[in-house]
């Protein structure tokens, strides 16, 4: 019982280092126009790829320009960089509507309907798959909880 509850700790962990990953290299700035407190950032920051802005820390950013970052930029900063997530998720496109993605997660399928989405990279899939094998009710409500990471 032991082995099981370390194994089954240790997926959720694993699933916890999943990251969104842009192959784009253009910057971030030319394609988040409009968005509110990216503008107020210093020019350093403007120079950065999605990747590396997606990555940014408030210790990162002090490495790079020297300066502390402050509670309010640090607060702008996560907003920004939760703004950028979601653009570059609906840019992307799913192709599994929602409704579809419901029935299918009841019926014990959402892990192959996330491999679908995230052409089967990532953690999602393989720790949905594992615990609708062990309980079907387990996978359900991973399902359901990783929903928001696709629409």
């Amino acid at each position: 019982m032991k082995i099981f509850t370390t194994i089954i700790a240790m997926l959720f962990v694993a699933q916890s280092f999943a990251f969104v990953t842009a192959t784009t290299p253009t910057s971030v700035f030319a394609q988040t126009e409009g968005i509110d407190g990216l503008d107020e950032l210093p020019n350093a920051a403007t120079s950065l790829t999605i990747n590396d802005f997606l990555d940014l820390t408030p210790n990162k950013y002090k490495e790079m320009t020297g300066e502390k970052l402050g509670l309010k930029r640090t607060f702008q900063l996560k907003a920004a960089q939760k703004v950028v997530k979601n653009k570059l998720r609906k840019e992307s496109g799913t192709d599994i509507p929602k409704g579809l993605y419901i029935v299918g997660v009841i019926f014990g399928w959402g892990w192959l309907l996330m491999g679908l989405m995230d052409d089967f990279s990532g953690n999602n899939w393989w720790v949905n798959l594992i615990l609708t094998a062990l309980c079907l009710i387990p996978g359900i409500v991973h399902g359901f909880v990783k929903m928001k990471d696709y629409y």
